[in-house]
């Protein structure tokens, strides 16, 4: 099979979809693979890396002439007219996007949305979500320890002794969870809070004090229990209560990290306005959801209303910053994950002889078939 790995063109991305480690294993296995011209670069795997283990360098048109294309991102307005028609897209294809899946539907193709795959084992090795999550939790700490005028870590010195930071970590996924391990390292004091209670083992595990809002109801309990993996949108009796605490513990805090998503849903508002002009002067804020929450003024904030996407703010003495893409600020890692993860998808649809086989059968690509010969399947 033909396989093209195109170069990333949307804003602010420098991951790439195939490394050379992922391209010699397609190159065993009988494929021809290209690799348009400096499409690893950003992610520092130049053309030499790509070439040394049996890829071909070529252009745009040349990287979406393949009959299979690897992406990180879905494809913009401008490329998608070079993919022909048949052809098989793999990627991160924004599956809750109906506008999009329409788009791709229109070009002719199959694609297959690798973020709608189940969060079961079996697939945890192609589950792009945790490998990109795990990047930025790890990233949104150290984003946090620049921006933080003060140390992380607690410092007894001949000049006198620094407290260590309080950190809050609003959200105990991946993303979450691997903050909290990076905060530990950096010396912070460090309070997480979920909605589902089956993490509180795993963030005590870490070292981090769990923040418990009890449950009145069942309907409480029931959805708090989540579904699929993913945290459920929570009643808004225990949403008000937990607001109450997040309130106060955001008011002692030094930093506050956001990851809180519920796929496709706006992300919740976790930090208010009104906490934000609380909490204390100097105090930093990395909302992991910017761009995905509820509408403001004309733009869509995150976890809390006033992140802006892209853009590092100050709102009454805090910090905020509200990247949108923190994995691709760790691209050769990010990419490195990434690439196997689509190593290990491309297994479930590609036969040894080197055929396309779509086995709705199996339910990963059942989850993950967004479109199939220029129709829509999943609905968003």
């Amino acid at each position: 099979m033909h396989i093209g790995v195109p170069a990333e063109t949307r804003a602010y991305e420098t991951r790439v979809a195939a490394t050379p480690e992922t391209v010699k294993k397609y190159v065993s296995q009988g494929h021809r693979v290209t690799v348009q011209s400096g499409a690893g670069t950003p992610a520092s795997f130049p053309d030499d890396a790509f070439v040394a283990v049996g890829a071909e360098m070529t252009d745009t048109a040349g990287a979406f002439a393949a009959d299979l294309i690897l992406k990180v991102q879905s494809p913009t307005e401008a490329e998608l007219p070079l993919i022909k028609r048949g052809a098989t897209l793999v990627g991160m294809l924004d599956p809750f996007n109906a506008d999009n899946a329409a788009r791709l539907a229109a070009a002719g193709l199959t694609a297959f949305a690798l973020e709608a795959a189940p969060r079961t084992t079996r697939a945890q090795s192609l589950d792009v979500l945790s490998s990109q999550a795990n990047i930025a939790g790890y990233k949104a700490v150290l984003l946090a320890a620049d921006l933080y005028p003060r140390f992380m870590p607690m410092l007894m010195t001949a000049a006198g002794t620094v407290k260590a930071a309080r950190v809050l970590i609003l959200g105990a996924g991946v993303a979450g969870l691997q903050a909290i391990a990076t905060a530990k390292r950096l010396g912070a004091v460090i309070e997480a809070s979920d909605v589902r209670p089956a993490v509180k083992e795993q963030i005590e595990s870490l070292g981090a004090k769990f923040l418990d809002v009890p449950y009145e109801t069942d309907d409480e309990r029931e959805a708090a229990e989540g579904v699929g993996g993913y945290a459920r949108p929570m009643p808004p009796s225990w949403l008000a209560r937990q607001s109450a605490l997040v309130h106060e513990r955001a008011r002692q805090a030094d930093v506050v990290i956001t990851t809180a998503l519920i796929p496709g849903r706006p992300a919740p508002t976790l930090i208010s306005a009104e906490t934000v002009q609380a909490m204390k002067p100097g105090s930093v804020l990395i909302d992991l959801a910017a761009g995905r929450g509820a509408e403001v003024d004309g733009r869509r904030g995150g976890n809390c209303p006033l992140t802006e996407p892209d853009k590092i703010v100050t709102k009454h003495g805090v910090t905020l910053a509200g990247y949108t893409n923190l994995a691709a600020m760790v691209p050769a890692d990010a990419s490195s994950l990434y690439a196997r993860n689509l190593l290990d998808f491309m297994k479930l649809i590609v036969t040894k002889e080197g055929t396309l086989n779509i086995d709705l059968a199996d339910d990963i690509v059942a989850a993950t078939l967004l479109v199939r010969d220029g129709a829509v399947v999943r609905a968003a």
